[in-house]
């Protein structure tokens, strides 16, 4: 009965912290294109590269803020599918903070060659699939309303009717905006105090003392301090923007869809993994080793990986196994997307997959 209950807990933990991350991310890009005039991202749908490039950087960063960013603009078509792909490869989940802590260099290089591959790999998809053939599963999302230009963009005088962001928009009394500031305060206070932290964090502190600038916490300080972004424009913003784009495009679509399906996906993982041992199918058979770390990759949950990692930190491993495992996993990232699209879900891990028994083989041969 405990255990059962330890792993409720912790997959709700983790479901409201993915959820929060990704609808954080959502209020956020829909702001900045309103605001913009929808510049900023019909600017960025301008280059394949570009695009590419932006995935692979989000993925870098340790954790899952930058899966989710990726996923929530592919999603609204303002990433190609090469994108998605470059941020799954470079992305190494939560385990980015354990590797820091216990291999630090070794980690380095290894985030710095994921990087050079997720970028080779999303220009090859997007040549091999075109942009045009990915569906924009959100695109209604980011449309700009008349309600939403200032007349002066149009060298035009502003009237009541242009919208205004000022603190007295809070006396307009809408029940949406008051719901969305209780959520995100709610939010960065449990950042704010680590209520939300993964229980791998735990181990990364068992591998460093003193301040680890990429510890877990200090990745969701900085966000919960990102999320006071989110906090002033929701309390500013006038009542079409509230009740049009943040209520009804992000909050009715997507909040409940993305919290249900993470999960039920973590739900039925943890459960797996209570009663089933990955360690006990450690072998002393590295091209075995490998085909394990590309297949425990597809789970879309941080741990698993942990094997490889403290496996190659013990040296019972090579630098193969753990680069095929990093390429395969990405952590809960591309659980937003199973809430989306089933089918990108499912291309996008076989691609990563393929990926990573090529390269993870490939290094191995090559005596690494």
């Amino acid at each position: 009965m405990h255990e059962a209950l330890h792993i409720f807990t912790d997959v709700l933990r983790n479901s409201v912290l993915i959820t929060g991350l990704v609808i954080i991310m959502m209020l956020m890009i829909e702001y900045i294109n309103v605001s913009s005039n929808g510049k900023w991202f019909s600017s960025l749908r301008q280059s394949r590269f570009g695009q590419i490039f932006l995935g692979a950087l989000l993925g870098v960063v340790p954790g899952c803020v930058g899966g989710f960013a990726t996923v929530s603009l592919y999603t609204h078509g303002l990433l190609s599918f090469g994108a998605l792909i470059a941020m799954m490869i470079v992305s190494s989940g939560d385990e980015a903070f354990i590797m820091l802590a216990m291999i630090p260099e070794e980690s380095l290089i290894l985030f710095g060659i994921l990087f050079v591959l997720g970028i080779v790999a999303g220009l090859l998809v997007d040549v091999i699939a075109p942009r045009k053939k990915h569906q924009a599963y959100c695109d209604t999302d980011f449309e700009i309303h008349s309600q939403d230009v200032h007349h002066h963009h149009h060298g035009e005088k502003c009237t009541s009717e242009c919208p205004t962001r000022t603190i007295r928009n809070l006396k307009n009394g809408e029940w949406q905006r008051y719901i969305l500031l209780g959520g995100i305060i709610l939010f960065i206070t449990a950042l704010a105090f680590g209520l939300l932290e993964h229980e791998h964090a735990e181990e990364a502190h068992e591998h460093v003392h003193g301040l680890n600038i990429f510890d877990e916490y200090w990745i969701n300080l900085l966000f919960a301090i990102l999320s006071l972004f989110a906090l002033w424009f929701t309390a500013v913003s006038d009542t079409h923007f509230i009740k049009e784009h943040l209520w009804d495009h992000v909050i009715k679509r997507h909040l409940l869809k993305i919290f249900c399906w993470t999960f039920g996906a973590l739900l039925v993982v943890e459960i797996g993994l209570s009663f089933f041992d990955i360690g006990s199918w450690t072998k002393d058979n590295i091209p075995f080793m490998i085909l394990l770390a590309v297949l425990i990759g597809i789970i879309p949950e941080s741990g698993p990986h942990l094997l490889f990692v403290t496996l190659f930190a013990s040296g019972a491993v090579p630098f193969s196994v753990l680069l095929a495992s990093s390429i395969s996993q990405d952590g809960h990232s591309s659980l937003p997307l199973l809430a989306e699209t089933k089918k990108d879900f499912i291309y996008a891990k076989l691609i990563n997959c393929a990926m990573a028994a090529l390269v993870g083989y490939g290094v191995y041969l090559l005596g690494f």
